[in-house]
């Protein structure tokens, strides 16, 4: 029996991944991570080096973020509490997907994850009144090799779920547009 569904999106190489939870009158449990499975059905050895965690708000917009190579960064990326919609979007040139984007609403209740292999840019927007956001990340943070497209380019067309203007950092305010970025082969 299978602890972790995987299933492809438009864009084959961003995974949804679901974990068989086991519930019961005390709760719940589920295996958020097996290297040996999570391998086997992405069919690529993946290490993961660093962990990340941020809390944030309601309609707080946090990307499209991405990391240069030689330092480029996959993401295995979760909610525990609240729910975000996540965006993946293909930056690299010579794919067929390329300037495609895939949004996925992440929850503490639905328990999906996302894989976002190197080569994409990643973005969420909180829906909740907060939540709780944790990355497993294939490389280290490396600040002069990290990027920010705008949450808005016209050129990707992102259907964000918002009412109202997203709160930004001022780095997402300043990000450029994919047709400007430094973006993959």
């Amino acid at each position: 029996m299978n602890i972790l569904k995987i299933t492809n999106t438009i864009i084959g190489d961003v995974k949804v991944v679901e974990p068989k939870v086991f519930t019961d009158d005390r709760g719940f449990f589920f295996e958020s991570f097996n290297e040996a499975l999570f391998e086997k059905l992405v069919g690529q050895r993946i290490r993961f080096v660093q962990d990340n965690h941020s809390r944030s708000y309601r309609n707080v917009l946090r990307g499209l973020h991405y990391q240069l190579p030689p330092h480029s960064q996959g993401k295995l990326v979760r909610v525990v509490a609240g729910a975000v919609y996540d965006v993946a979007v293909d930056i690299r040139r010579s794919s067929k997907t390329f300037g495609q984007w895939v949004g996925v609403i992440l929850s503490a209740d639905n328990k999906r994850q996302l894989w976002i292999p190197e080569g994409f840019a990643h973005a969420f927007l909180v829906l909740s009144d907060t939540a709780e956001f944790l990355y497993k990340t294939t490389d280290y943070w490396y600040k002069d090799l990290e990027r920010t497209i705008h949450w808005n380019d016209s050129e990707l067309s992102i259907q964000w779920p918002l009412q109202e203007a997203p709160i930004l950092s001022p780095k997402d305010l300043a990000g450029s547009s994919l047709s400007m970025a430094d973006l993959f082969a």
